[in-house]
């Protein structure tokens, strides 16, 4: 039998708490320290013992009753103990913080504006646009009736006036802010950030940045953007803390020991021609190194540099332990994706688990292999579980491989919808969802407080930016007004626009959102769309969101058919590789249960998209939009396309967004010599 401290320590426990009584009873001092301490008792006491004693009874208690299982080392369990009282104790204390901000928003935004306008102020960012007069320091120190506080009555002309506001809060401040600077993209940032990169200082922001940080490229080419240290403290503050806390409430077997398989990866750092890394900015192994014990893959494994075979060691080690209780990842797609794996190369896994070995197929430095199959005994007991329940088939898989599973934790909202739909239909049926932020590149957006309900809605977090909304029939506008979290109307769809803690001011950052609620007095929102993810070859605007919807129509009516995955194209980006016709939209479609579809079926998907989008149908009856031309595509094009995108992009598997919406012909032309009919 495989020794284990979980069944010896609470006995190695017991006798050293004794000992301490023992020695305490004793205890004799010298005559030197006792004319120092004459009248003070023996420093260890038969009492100390015994409180030793129940201190450790209570620990074990509350380690013990946790433990899900499987060899754990004492060390490691209390390790993990201590992680999760840590948590717990931070997460409700920012909780705390969020919902006292929920109920005073407008003054909350107000001070995450100076605080950020003030921080820079000194930049050349901040000189140009003036921070200092919009952080209301002039105005404090000019003329003394400018210093009136709010709420003030004065007198005027005969008669007292009531002033709501101090002068300076109407010339500087969020008001000053908006009038003074302008909305604004990314062209308005490439050759400052390019600055920034070259190694000057005080350019955007007044640290230097901790990362240069590649954005997915979902709407457009990918962009780089700053992180900072406020930005990483923001969201672990406001959003993860937060987010356990909102998760040990709903699911609280999830408060326990159970480690978390989480499916992450070493992103390949470049460095800028100042030495600033560039990368993603997301949750990595090295970001992860002080908890990595709260997770079932092993340090060596974390150093992989392949995506193939770190996911490979992630599913190993994974199965190795039978008591895992979370399994987690950034995004439901990478979740997916590694269940595919799990697939197609179960047999190859359990062999490994039988024979307490490391795959030979895997391309590993031989002193990582070495470090990776010490950790490996043969657990044939083990093989013989896991086979039985890969040969009973995949639906359901999960909750066979771990029966403590207690959640899957991963964004499963916007692009990654499908993704967590295909994952509780199959896999993971039976396991909750946890969606547990909204979040990009620029930082953190908005956490899920409702983890048990099946829509996905984030409340904003109103310290981690300034937010802005830009109605949606304004997006088009030259000079587009504005509104701030308290004018927002619900049910109306907004554009966000942000002021981070990283050098973005007034920015749009393309996503559409729809306001469905408040909590307290903060919006509470939806994702709906990418501006970029959108088709549009006659001005018809057909989102993500609405395309979807009609093509998941579409395939219910095609049975036995099951969405794997699908992007689209606009004509005009293909060439002539589709010959000359009016202008459509190419489909890729990667079908499960089905190889083909008649031209009747195919087209069942046009008619659904017209019944959804009246825009669509007008242009389709007047022939200005020709049918939609649908390809499906071999079994893995997706994957392989992922594979080739990230190449292309410099993007890490950590942030990959799949695009619904191609922009580059090379992308297209890739999936379309993957057609199988």
């Amino acid at each position: 039998m495989a020794f284990s401290w979980s069944r010896v320590a609470p006995l190695c426990l017991v006798v050293l708490a004794l000992a301490v009584a023992i020695v305490g009873q004793n205890y004799a001092p010298s005559p030197a320290h006792a004319l120092v301490s004459a009248a003070a008792p023996p420093p260890l006491t038969p009492a100390l013992g015994v409180c030793v004693l129940a201190g450790v009874w209570l620990l074990w208690r509350g380690t013990g009753s946790k433990a899900g299982g499987g060899q754990r080392t004492f060390g490691g369990l209390l390790r993990h103990y201590a992680a999760v009282k840590a948590v717990r104790w931070l997460g409700e204390r920012q909780r705390r913080k969020l919902e006292a901000d929920a109920r005073n928003v407008t003054q909350v935004q107000e001070e995450t504006l100076l605080k950020r306008l003030r921080k820079n102020a000194n930049t050349c960012y901040g000189k140009q646009y003036d921070f200092r007069s919009m952080n209301g320091e002039k105005w404090q120190t000019t003329k003394p009736f400018l210093s009136f506080p709010a709420n003030t009555h004065i007198r005027v002309l005969h008669h007292t006036v009531l002033l709501p506001f101090t002068v300076a809060d109407a010339l500087s401040g969020s008001g000053g802010f908006r009038a003074h600077h302008p909305v604004t993209t990314y062209e308005h940032y490439r050759e400052l950030i390019g600055r920034v990169a070259a190694g000057e200082d005080k350019v955007l922001i007044a640290e230097e940045p901790s990362l240069l940080a590649v954005t997915s490229g979902t709407s457009g080419p990918s962009a780089v953007l700053l992180s900072t240290e406020d930005t990483n403290r923001d969201f672990f503050l406001q959003g993860v803390a937060v987010c356990l806390d909102a998760m040990h409430e709903a699911f609280p077997a999830t408060n326990s020991l159970q480690r978390t398989t989480k499916f992450f990866y070493t992103p390949a750092l470049r460095r800028s021609e100042s030495g600033i890394p560039i990368g993603t900015n997301s949750s990595t192994p090295s970001s992860s190194r002080h908890v990595l014990h709260l997770y079932t893959t092993p340090a060596p494994a974390l150093e992989v540099p392949g995506e193939k075979e770190a996911l490979y060691l992630h599913l190993l080690f994974a199965l190795k332990d039978p008591s895992v209780g979370t399994l987690e990842s950034n995004f439901a797609s990478t979740i997916f994706y590694a269940f595919i794996a799990l697939q197609n190369h179960w047999q190859e896994l359990v062999d490994d688990i039988e024979q307490g070995k490391v795959s030979s197929a895997l391309a590993l430095d031989p002193r990582l292999r070495a470090r990776l199959e010490a950790l490996m005994k043969p657990d044939p007991q083990r093989a013989a579980q896991l086979r039985a329940h890969f040969q009973n088939g995949f639906r359901g898989i999960a909750k066979q491989l771990w029966p403590q599973l207690n959640l899957v934790l991963a964004v499963d909202s916007g692009s990654n919808q499908i993704y967590g739909e295909m994952l509780r239909e199959s896999y993971c049926r039976g396991v909750p969802f946890y969606s547990p932020f909204y979040a990009a590149t620029e930082g953190l957006i908005g956490v899920n407080l409702w983890p048990q309900e099946s829509s996905r809605r984030y409340v904003l977090c109103p310290r981690s930016m300034f937010c802005e909304f830009l109605p949606e029939t304004s997006l088009e506008d030259a000079s587009p007004h504005t509104l701030l979290m308290e004018e927002v109307v619900e049910g109306q769809n907004y554009e966000l626009v942000i002021t981070n803690a990283s050098g973005l001011y007034r920015y749009r950052i393309g996503d559409i959102v729809k306001v469905v609620g408040f909590h307290h007095k903060c919006p509470i929102v939806e994702f709906q769309y990418r501006r970029g993810q959108m088709l549009n070859v006659r001005g018809e605007k057909v989102s993500e969101l609405l395309f979807l919807g009609a093509l998941k129509k579409a395939v219910g009516q095609w049975p036995p058919a099951q969405l794997v995955d699908y992007c689209c194209a606009e004509s005009g980006i293909m060439g002539d590789s589709i010959g000359g016709s009016d202008p459509h939209y190419q489909v890729f479609l990667e079908l499960k249960g089905v190889r083909n579809l008649t031209e009747e079926q195919r087209y069942k998907l046009d008619i659904c998209l017209q019944q959804d989008s009246a825009v669509y149908k007008s242009f389709r009856i007047k022939g200005s939009i020709g049918p939609m031309r649908v390809q499906l595509v071999a079994e893995g094009a997706f994957r392989e396309l992922q594979t080739q995108m990230m190449a292309s992009s410099n993007t890490s598997p950590n942030t990959f967004k799949m695009h619904r919406v191609l922009h580059r012909r090379e992308d297209a032309h890739f999936l379309l010599g993957k057609t199988i009919s």
